[in-house]
């Protein structure tokens, strides 16, 4: 067993506290699946008192998300100098595959996570589902950094195809067994140049975009 030591629960105390809980409990998963991972029995692994962990963590459902945060950071990791002259298409790859990156080692784990959130007899687990993918998306065109302001017709319009990309994106990536993830990366590709081809004569799109595109 590993002991550590017990943090505060405040947002500003809790990451190394945090992630120590959920380390322990996606490498129990891998050894016995993550329906089979127990909060308690986590919390006897680090020898902490499980009347801690659950100020932190109501259940497994709330290690489920503070997993997932992780794909947010990776996305909205520091980015290149150069990053805001890349043409839309080629920031929003970098900043989905980060995603995907961040969950690689532990992709089967992953994949576990979301269909136990999916179980439809467990609405508390799915409702919150389409609130975190909707955000997820909205994080992706933050970090992606597009122009299209909030609420207008274009914004509107890469919101649906972003949520359509990031959902097929994930279906491949849920079976992907290639080294590097190279089928996944393909298919993002693939589908991104396809989307350019359909958005770059919508109304919005920069002179810096086109600029871009015409260096590549």
């Amino acid at each position: 067993m590993t002991m550590i030591a017990i943090h505060d629960s405040s947002e500003s105390t809790a990451s190394p506290f945090v992630d120590t809980i959920v380390n322990e409990a996606v490498r129990q998963a891998e050894e016995r699946g993550w329906q089979a991972v127990r909060l308690s029995e986590v919390a006897h692994c680090l020898e902490l008192p499980m009347s801690v962990v659950l100020e932190r963590f109501r259940d497994m459902d709330d290690v489920a998300n503070a997993w997932f945060q992780r794909g947010w950071r990776a996305m909205l990791a520091e980015k290149p100098d150069t990053f805001e002259d890349w043409p839309e298409r080629v920031r929003i790859e970098h900043c989905l595959l980060a995603w995907f990156d961040a969950f690689a080692a532990h992709r089967q784990v992953t994949v576990e996570m979301l269909r136990r959130k999916a179980h439809l007899p467990h609405p508390h687990t799915w409702v919150p589902m389409v609130f975190d993918l909707s955000r997820t998306v909205q994080w992706l065109r933050e970090a992606a950094r597009l122009e299209a302001r909030y609420g207008t017709r274009r914004a509107q319009l890469e919101e649906m195809a972003l949520t359509h990309l990031f959902l097929a994106s994930l279906a491949v990536w849920s079976t992907d067994l290639s080294e590097g993830q190279r089928r996944t990366r393909r298919f993002v590709e693939r589908q991104l140049k396809r989307g350019e081809r359909c958005m770059k004569w919508m109304p919005g799109v920069g002179r810096r975009e086109r600029h871009a595109e015409a260096q590549l």
